[in-house]
């Protein structure tokens, strides 16, 4: 039963990030259209991330005492919603508002599905269930742009946004259909609130050295992905397909060897995986700006997918550890509001610096901040003692979804 409700999570996940990737190509070139330059880009995005950031750790919290199940029917709803109203837009506001309540739905998806996948992880194979989960997310989202510069080029951009809704319902009917009910068995065990754990996370060194790395690795995800297309066009002239082309590049990438880094994670030094993976983005970042031909950019985003395929497995083994203190949800819904905390600031640092600067200057910018802070991070995880792991401590903490008795 376990494999089962393994398999219907990633499937799930799968179907709803694969319409989440179809707009990546369409979103930047939809909000250009309608007069939105570098900052109004950044602000579309950073509505985003402001939403998600502020309920990710509130869901999560109450996942631990409500279940899992609600909220990721309740975040697949509001996804499919969103597809539908994002052609509407008529003006830069528009898109700033629905992408804002975009963001309340993927604060139900993202960190309650990351919650479900570690109550099921096993102690010591945390890296390798991480990576499942991560493989279902970078297969959607890598697969999702090549499909979304096709239906751009034959049908034009309101159609990769109605696919994004049709995809979302799909998702939605499957878990509402093959995920069991969630059963909440009450052992006893006081659960932080929401501001109680996070305060004990941020003053733990460990921990915070876990968020502030998840933090510093999400800020490259601003222009790489949504300023990547406008980069392309003006220096290349790329179409649709050859945008789509490099973003799935990277994530497929990402996703295929999620596996073997999986594993790798969890028989390694996480530290020093870590640090490879952030050295490889941050290198990519600084060179991206030096690209100068479409196959040189593309080799390029599929180096920067094989650094990230390095740092997710590894960051999300460390989170389910932690999350063994805390409650997966209250862990995961921190670890993602720190993964929002970073493309927040990577919307408007990039924005920023793209009309200050230019747009080669913000990929420089970002890969030497990344970098820092990235090494002081990497410093407080190595500096505390990694927690104990006995075999009980999931057992007591972790809330267990299984199937209600006929």
């Amino acid at each position: 039963m376990q494999g089962h409700l393994l398999v219907i999570l990633l499937l799930s996940i799968f179907i709803a990030l694969l319409g989440i990737g179809i707009i990546v190509p369409v979103m930047p070139v939809f909000a250009a259209s309608l007069g939105a330059g570098g900052l109004a880009l950044g602000l579309i995005i950073a509505a985003f991330s402001i939403t998600r950031g502020i309920f990710q750790p509130i869901v999560g919290n109450l996942s631990d005492r409500w279940g899992r199940k609600m909220f990721l029917v309740c975040g697949l709803l509001v996804y499919a919603l969103v597809g539908l109203a994002m052609p509407e837009a008529t003006s830069v506001l528009n898109l700033i508002v629905i992408r804002a309540f975009h963001g309340v739905g993927s604060a139900m998806i993202v960190p309650v599905a990351m919650a479900c996948v570690s109550d099921l992880a096993p102690v010591g194979q945390e890296g390798r269930y991480m990576g499942l989960l991560n493989i279902a997310i970078f297969t959607g989202i890598g697969s999702g742009p090549l499909l979304g510069g096709f239906f751009t080029d034959l049908w034009g951009m309101a159609s990769a946004f109605y696919a994004m809704a049709g995809l979302s319902s799909l998702a939605l009917l499957l878990v509402v259909f093959q995920l069991p009910a969630p059963e909440r068995r009450d052992l006893g065990i006081r659960r932080l609130g929401i501001m109680e754990a996070l305060r004990s996370m941020l003053c733990r060194r460990r921990t915070g050295g876990i968020l502030l790395a998840r933090m510093a690795t999400m800020i490259i995800m601003v222009p790489t992905m949504a300023f990547l297309p406008l980069l392309m066009h003006q220096w290349f002239g790329s179409s649709g397909m050859e945008i789509g082309l490099v973003i799935a590049c990277r994530t497929l990438v990402n996703a295929l060897l999620q596996t073997p880094f999986g594993r790798m994670a969890d028989r390694r030094d996480k530290a020093v995986l870590l640090l490879t993976g952030c050295l490889v983005i941050s290198i990519v970042m600084c060179l991206v700006p030096l690209a100068g031909a479409f196959w040189q950019l593309l080799a390029l985003f599929v180096l920067l997918g094989m650094g990230e395929a390095i740092i997710w497995p590894t960051l999300g083994a460390y989170a389910t550890e932690e999350g063994r203190r805390y409650g997966q949800g209250t862990m995961m819904g921190v670890f993602s509001l720190a993964m929002s905390v970073g493309v927040f600031c990577g919307s408007l640092g990039a924005g920023f610096t793209m009309d200050l600067l230019g747009l080669r200057w913000s990929f420089f910018i970002i890969g030497v901040l990344v970098l820092a802070l990235s090494l002081v991070a990497i410093g407080l995880i190595r500096g505390s003692a990694a927690p104990a792991a006995p075999a009980t401590i999931e057992r007591k903490l972790a809330l267990i979804t299984t199937p209600q008795k006929d």
